[in-house]
């Protein structure tokens, strides 16, 4: 099943079910595009942008896989419980949670307000939370699965305007590792894809971005469909040994010793 932006390279999550947060738009849509052309049946997750997941969900099913739109506030745990048994009376089981969904307003430390650091921390932390516990009875049922964190090389660099996301990427990278150790024994292999700077469509309220080209190695800037070949290859058997890692996709721009 060949879909734009990837070539078909066998039907290595056949038979799995995925779970995507945010994953109507950009990086998430180029991963639930992903997924399900490796054979994964996707749940597509969002809270606002319904036509744009039942694009996803239709272009998914043209090229002859499965798929479903749930909206769901990740924030709120009762809407994840009732997503996640939603999923699983939908598709039977959840093997791989993606956790892509986050709040990205940029602010100002000297003028960000507790509800704005609340809120970024509400879905990136809290909400990861809340998908881990809501998947995870299925992945310790059938011994085996994939849960992947989405970071950002502003995480580790810092960043103008995105102290309260910054904070909140860390927490999660803490928890990638915390679970990959202690969910080992049954089988879940937990990791962190982390972009660099990738061409997406930014909302309003968000600065314009520099050119990056001169600064970035490679000379230009990530597609999302670089980051989702990724997550479809950490969550394949060529994946079968990574766990606990954080994977920084992006062209060189930032190097960890």
């Amino acid at each position: 099943m060949a879909i734009r932006g990837l070539p078909a390279e066998g039907r290595e999550l056949a038979g799995q079910v995925a779970l995507v947060t945010g994953g109507a738009k950009n990086i998430g849509r180029a991963i639930s595009i992903a997924l399900a052309a490796a054979g994964a049946a996707v749940a597509v997750n969002t809270l606002r942008s319904r036509d744009e997941a039942q694009a996803v969900v239709q272009e998914i099913r043209a090229a002859g896989g499965d798929a479903e739109v749930f909206l769901a506030d990740i924030a709120d745990a009762a809407a994840v419980r009732a997503m996640g048994e939603g999923v699983m009376k939908r598709f039977g089981k959840i093997d791989i949670l993606v956790l892509n969904a986050s709040q990205r307003r940029e602010v100002l430390f000297k003028d960000m307000t507790f509800e704005d650091w609340r809120t970024t921390m509400s879905i990136t932390l809290d909400g990861s939370f809340h998908c881990i516990k809501a998947c995870l009875p299925s992945m310790l049922a059938s011994k085996g699965g994939n849960i992947i964190t989405l970071g950002g090389d502003a995480v580790l660099l810092g960043g103008n305007r995105k102290s309260h996301n910054t904070t909140a990427k860390n927490g999660l990278i803490g928890l990638t590792r915390a679970l990959a150790k202690e969910l080992a024994e049954d089988g879940i292999r937990v990791n962190c894809v982390s972009p660099g700077s990738i061409n997406t469509t930014r909302p309003a309220h968000r600065s314009a971005r520099v050119d990056a080209k001169g600064t970035i190695p490679l000379g230009r800037r990530g597609e999302s469909a670089e980051i989702a070949a990724v997550v479809r290859f950490l969550c394949g058997p060529g994946g079968g040994f990574i766990t606990g890692q954080t994977i920084h996709v992006s062209g060189g721009d930032f190097i960890f010793a």
